[in-house]
Formats: C-alpha cells, sequence, structure tokens
C-alpha cells in the first residue's frame, strides 16, 4: 500500500473552446505522502490552479485518475464532491473569497455550518482557530475592516475549520506585500508542523516554494522534473 493520502495518475484536464480543444493538463503523476509539505511550482498558466481543483474534488479530469488513501476518488454528483471537499480538503485562494457581509468568527463558522455542526462548537473552535492564526481581537471585524494579510489569516483558519487531511492553498501570498507574503509562509509552515497537515502550495514565488519540504514544477500542463 502507498503511503501516498493523495494521488494524480496520469491525469489531464482539457477544456472544449468553441470548435477547438483546450489541453491544460497533460499526463500528470503526483503523490503526496500523508504529512507532506510540498509546492507546486511553475509559471501563470502551466496547470496549477487546474491541478489544485482537480485534487480537491472542484473538478474531474479529462483522463487518468484522482487517488484518495489509495481508492479512486469517483465522485457522482455536486453532493458527493461537497462531502469530500467538507470531510477532508481545505482550501486557501489567492483572492482570499471571504463573505463581505460576515466577520471573521462568521467566515470562519461557514465550513462547520455547511456540515450541520452544532453552533455552539463551531464557534467555539473558530475562536480557537482565529486566535491561533493571531486574530484573537480581530474577530467581529469585517473584511473590509481587514489588511490583505489579515484576510487570509482569516481565509487559512477557515481552511483547517473542519479538521482536514489536506490543505491545497492555490497562490496564497499572491496578493501580499513581501512582508506579508513571509508572515503567511511562516504560518503555514507552522501549522503544517502542529497539525501534521499534508499541505500542497501552488506558487510561482521562489521564496515561498523554499519553504517546502519538496517542490514539484510544471510547466505547459506536465510535470517538469
Amino acid at each position: 500500500m502507498s503511503d501516498a493520502v493523495l494521488k494524480a495518475s496520469d491525469v489531464g484536464k482539457t477544456y472544449q473552446m468553441g470548435d477547438q480543444p483546450l489541453t491544460v493538463l497533460s499526463g500528470v503523476d503526483l503523490e503526496l505522502r500523508r504529512g507532506e509539505f510540498v509546492a507546486l511550482q511553475g509559471a501563470s498558466g502551466s496547470g496549477k490552479s487546474t491541478l489544485l481543483q482537480l485534487l480537491g474534488g472542484l473538478d474531474a479530469p479529462s483522463q487518468g485518475e484522482i487517488i484518495f488513501n489509495n481508492r479512486p476518488l469517483r465522485l457522482q454528483s455536486a453532493s458527493d464532491a461537497a462531502i469530500f471537499r467538507g470531510q477532508h480538503v481545505g482550501f486557501v485562494f489567492q483572492a482570499y473569497h471571504l463573505l463581505p457581509d460576515l466577520d471573521a468568527l462568521e467566515n470562519v463558522c461557514l465550513p462547520a455550518q455547511v456540515q450541520r455542526a452544532p453552533q455552539a462548537k463551531a464557534e467555539a473552535r473558530a475562536r480557537e482557530l482565529l486566535a491561533a492564526v493571531g486574530l484573537a481581537d480581530r474577530m467581529m471585524h469585517l473584511p473590509t475592516e481587514l489588511s490583505g494579510g489579515e484576510q487570509q489569516r482569516v481565509a487559512i483558519a477557515r481552511a483547517l475549520m473542519n479538521e482536514p487531511e489536506i490543505i491545497l492553498a492555490d497562490e496564497p501570498t499572491g496578493n501580499l506585500d513581501t512582508g506579508t507574503e513571509a508572515e503567511i509562509i511562516a504560518l503555514l509552515a507552522q501549522l503544517h508542523r502542529e497539525h501534521n497537515l499534508t499541505l500542497l502550495v501552488a506558487t510561482h514565488d521562489d521564496v515561498v516554494a523554499a519553504a517546502a519540504e519538496r517542490i514539484v514544477r510544471l510547466k505547459d500542463g506536465r510535470v517538469a522534473d
């Protein structure tokens, strides 16, 4: 049995653009071992975001298989995909994707509400997570009242809400200045160690990639090395 918690096996993704097919990924093989911190590095358009979407059940491959805990991930419906994501995967996006009318605490509680967790239990965990990411005094602030770095900290806390095995972060420092970028990647590395998370960070940034235990490079939709 493989020790890979998540695996792409000969994965490809092709979109139909009018009359023309557009192949974004072709023959990608990638293993994420349990508790590993991996950087997925490549230029814009190399297929990084698409691969994260496939690994996290946001989309299905055109060819090949996604394998989770040694079993093919065959999500037959949107409901199946939502259950898989809710139970096993946390996402962190470049654009934060916080709901503007909810404060930080309410945003972090959202994944637990989707899973119909008790409200009091969800709020208690959200408070713990916001404190863990350094926002104990900012819980009642709306996203517009937070800096970019603070918004990303909220997004990281939200990704951890349902105690996922895997965190998929897509250019999590792309909208941040250099100093804040360093803080966010250090926070992700710290949480990875403390929670034994399997962490995959897609980035074009050499500094962010250097924080990982292993680097996988994508070029033109293929693993380059």
